[in-house]
């Protein structure tokens, strides 16, 4: 099962989850020596401890372009669909902050834009320090919130690219989210 969706996956967006990476980058992924020596046979709760091990979030670096082992976490759980449940222990959880980002990613790509709002936005809060992979190979810092901030606005995060969101006034304007109330706001509200 080294380079296939696990056959109890269900298919996100109407495609193979895998397929949500490029082509390109996911044949990187499959010829990186990570994937081939620490990703072959792993499960969810083993890529959760791979995952506990990172030390920086990106996706492809060098003039080559090789892949960090966050984005080769992040292949192999689209081929293996973590449960739900699954996927929002890791989100809530606060121990391992590069754990919490790879979930957030995964969650993006396959979740639905009202439940993405839900889940993602509470997180703006969270100002946690990460060490992002920039493209040269060299490292930048970004904050927690920052990257939720991509997740919910940009079309791109780590190189894949984000499937489309719909926009949050429509989901306000249909019924389907409340307003979001800023924490700024609740704190000019106070004085």
């Amino acid at each position: 099962m080294a380079n296939r969706t696990s056959s109890t996956a269900q298919s996100v967006h109407g495609t193979d989850p895998q397929f949500l990476i490029e082509t390109t980058f996911r044949q990187r992924i499959y010829d990186s020596l990570y994937w081939k020596d620490q990703c072959f046979g792993l499960t969810v709760t083993g890529v959760m401890e791979k995952a506990a091990a990172l030390t920086s979030l990106g996706g492809c670096y060098g003039a080559s372009r090789k892949p960090t082992d966050f984005l080769c976490l992040l292949l192999k759980l689209l081929q293996l669909q973590p449960t739900r449940p699954m996927l929002h222990e890791l989100i809530n959880q606060h121990d391992f902050k590069y754990m919490r980002a790879l979930a957030l990613l995964y969650f993006r790509l396959t979740e639905s834009s009202v439940d993405i709002y839900q889940t993602l936005e509470p997180l703006y809060q969270d100002f946690s320090k990460l060490r992002m992979r920039c493209d040269g190979g060299e490292f930048e810092i970004v904050r927690m919130d920052e990257f939720v901030d991509t997740l919910l606005r940009e079309k791109q995060a780590c190189f894949v690219t984000l499937p489309v969101l719909t926009r949050r006034m429509m989901l306000e304007d249909t019924g389907q989210l409340a307003p979001r109330i800023s924490p700024l706001d609740e704190d000019s509200d106070s004085e």
